[in-house]
């Protein structure tokens, strides 16, 4: 199952979150400090803990501001919802429950006494009483003409008594439960002697009167099938920290007594001890044991095996963490500095070194603040890789602040990688950990007023400027990294023109079609009016320049500019109503069908006979209107979401051939 949307209530400096869109892959929570996104982690992470996390505690976790209200019985712990999270099915989770619930969600809601239930949206609705209400009604009659005709019964009460005595206290507003479905299937059974086998009418009446009876143990059923594959939701943060040095001993006795130090010290090397496949105790035994004689031949090989079983673990164990950390410190390095990253045992000793260009061997603890971090969160993941995150969802608290801010950008690349067997969510100030075509799946974590509390945005907006710093900085550094970098661009109205530009680009591109050259860079402007300045600049640097503009009054204004015809010349000025029949076309009309679609699934509205009968008007026009808090960013990341999901194939024919011709010429205008 993947998360879909979640909620956060009550929980520390939370009143109410709002509900948020989590990513299929990976999900970037951005904020200023004390905003809330570590506490949002947290109270993720009680959907589904690891059985070694503490639950909710009201005394620490409820609002403080609040807390009197429990104190003085106002409201009961178990009342109140903490956390819930809503989760879309995948085919293995389908393969296991009945068809009739494939298209469903399952939302699971945590509460502050660590209790939880659950909910099937979209399901199939239980069985209530009054649904089932007619159709005895009309057996029963059937059955009572067949009793009386029976002249060899010895039963005294006709079936509708004996109906009457089971639903007593039954209402037809509640769900039939479990012991009430039983006993009525029992009672049919019990009574299918008075069925006339030739009515098939009847016959017909008593197997749906089952069928409805076995639907709710059925949704039972299925509920806790998914209830055991919701994820675990496990969460790192920058405290865990393998030591480079661990006396295997100590540890092993700290273990033994339940003494640890859970929350750094102790997690990180248990870590590693599990990543290489022993216990303190087993390592620690083996550092005492001496080495038999020689007239003991069975015994020396028994000890050389086992010396031999942990210098190949310890050496396989090495390998693969050099081989993941290598890929992110110094991934376009022939050599690294960590080429050799060993982990030796010496005694009662287990090392963490690593080989120098010189062929030095260093311990960990003196190399920079950054390695460190990597090899300890490496070490972490792979250990508990072994069992949790086998279905596991991943929640990532600042990670990587150690580390240089390159090396951050080669590490957001660790991050989708991880992403694709287990869905990420992590909080970051950075902005090299916010790629510039990520912005789709960023959430903005702000509080503005102690009293609201915490909130999510699903828009990059945020009241206070510095919650989008890491956006700001993430576009700015790539905007000037790449703004003079390329002889050929197209500088494009807004943020969504260029989500809709690169995304159907890339569709197309995957799918052997048409191709935009790779070497075209796609610049937003952010308004129309800013067209004429960036195209400008970069025609002033003796760059290739074209412009693509909407065909409303804004890029009419901007399109008619004597400074922006004059730089680029008519040709270059590419327009939205030259590649569709919609006088006033933006760039979401050449998508007019497929968007149609997109806004079924998002906001579950059709408006395809509303487009089909005005086929010359805007389609944002028609959708702000038709659709209820509709916004241009949230559809052109439901598009950008979409196309990750489909094909070419997947886009009517007509957007297709409308596609086709703008890549064209913005290929053959900046070739």
């Amino acid at each position: 199952m993947r998360l879909y949307k979640a909620r956060v209530k009550n929980y520390r400096s939370i009143i109410d979150s709002g509900e948020f869109e989590v990513e299929k892959l990976k999900t970037i929570f951005v904020g200023p400090n004390e905003a809330g996104k570590t506490v949002i982690l947290r109270a993720l992470q009680q959907l589904k803990k690891p059985d070694d996390i503490k639950g909710f505690d009201a005394l620490r976790d409820y609002p403080r501001s609040l807390y009197n209200d429990i104190t003085s019985g106002k409201i009961n712990i178990e009342d109140v919802e903490v956390v819930e999270g809503i989760f879309t099915l995948e085919d293995e989770d389908k393969a296991l429950i009945d068809n009739r619930f494939h298209d469903c969600k399952y939302k699971l809601t945590r509460k502050l006494d660590n209790s939880g239930y659950y909910t099937l949206i979209g399901a199939p609705k239980k069985t209530k009483f009054s649904d089932i209400g007619k159709d005895f009604t009309r057996l029963l009659a059937h059955m009572d003409k067949q009793f009386l005709l029976d002249t060899d019964t010895s039963e005294t009460l006709k079936p509708s008594e004996k109906y009457n005595t089971i639903t007593e206290g039954f209402h037809g507003w509640a769900d039939i439960s479990s012991e009430q479905s039983t006993s009525l299937k029992e009672f049919l059974k019990k009574n299918l002697t008075y069925v006339d086998e030739d009515n098939q009418k009847e016959e017909e009446r008593y197997d749906k009167l089952l069928e409805l009876l076995g639907f709710n143990e059925t949704y039972s059923e299925v509920g806790k099938t998914l209830n055991k594959r919701t994820p675990v939701f496990i969460l790192f943060n920058n405290y865990f920290k393998v030591k480079p040095s661990i006396h295997l001993e100590h540890l092993a006795a700290r273990t033994n007594q339940g003494i640890l130090d859970d929350d750094a010290y102790d997690y990180g090397n248990l870590c590693l001890l599990k990543f290489l496949g022993f216990t303190a105790d087993e390592l620690s035994e083996l550092g005492r044991t001496t080495s038999p004689r020689e007239n003991q031949p069975d015994q020396l090989q028994l000890y050389k095996d086992k010396l031999d079983q942990r210098s190949y673990q310890l050496n396989a164990a090495s390998v693969k963490l050099t081989r993941e950390i290598c890929s992110v410190w110094l991934p376009d390095s022939k050599r690294s500095e960590a080429d050799k990253l060993k982990v030796t045992a010496d005694g009662q000793y287990l090392k963490v070194v690593v080989e120098d260009d010189l062929g030095v061997e260093v311990e960990l603890d003196q190399r920079s603040e950054g390695f460190q971090w990597l090899v300890s969160f490496f070490v972490v993941f792979f250990s508990e890789s072994m069992d949790k995150h086998q279905n596991a969802i991943l929640l990532l608290d600042e990670p990587g602040m150690s580390l240089h801010a390159l090396k951050q950008r080669d590490f957001r690349n660790t991050i989708s990688r991880l992403s694709e067997n287990n869905q990420t969510i992590f909080s970051t100030h950075s902005p090299f950990l916010v790629g510039p075509d990520e912005l789709d799946i960023v959430r903005v974590i702000e509080m503005t007023d102690r009293q609201l509390g915490t909130k999510v945005h699903t828009t990059l907006s945020a009241s206070d400027a510095t919650g989008i710093l890491p956006l700001q900085e993430s576009l700015g550094y790539d905007l000037a990294s790449s703004l003079f970098s390329q002889s050929r661009n197209l500088v494009l109205e807004g943020l969504t023109d260029y989500w809709y530009i690169e995304a159907t680009a890339e569709l197309f591109k995957s799918s052997g079609k048409v191709k935009l050259n790779d070497k075209i860079a796609l610049v937003f402007a952010n308004s129309a009016g800013k067209v004429v300045y960036y195209s400008t600049i970069l025609h002033a640097h003796n760059l290739k320049v074209a412009a693509l503009l909407d065909s409303d009054a804004a890029g009419d204004q901007a399109a008619q500019q004597e400074n922006l015809v004059h730089t680029l010349g008519n040709k270059k000025i590419l327009r939205t109503k030259d590649f569709c029949n919609v006088p006033k076309a933006e760039i979401e009309d050449l998508l007019r069908h497929t968007l149609v679609e997109v806004a079924k699934l998002e906001y579950t509205v059709d408006i395809a006979q509303i487009v089909s009968k005005q086929p010359e008007r805007p389609i944002v026009d028609i959708l702000t209107k038709e659709i209820k808090g509709f916004s241009k960013y949230h559809m052109a990341k439901a598009y950008v979401r979409w196309t990750r999901e489909n094909k070419v194939c997947d886009i009517h024919e007509e957007e297709v051939k409308q596609w086709t011709s703008l890549i064209e010429h913005i290929n053959k205008e900046l070739k």
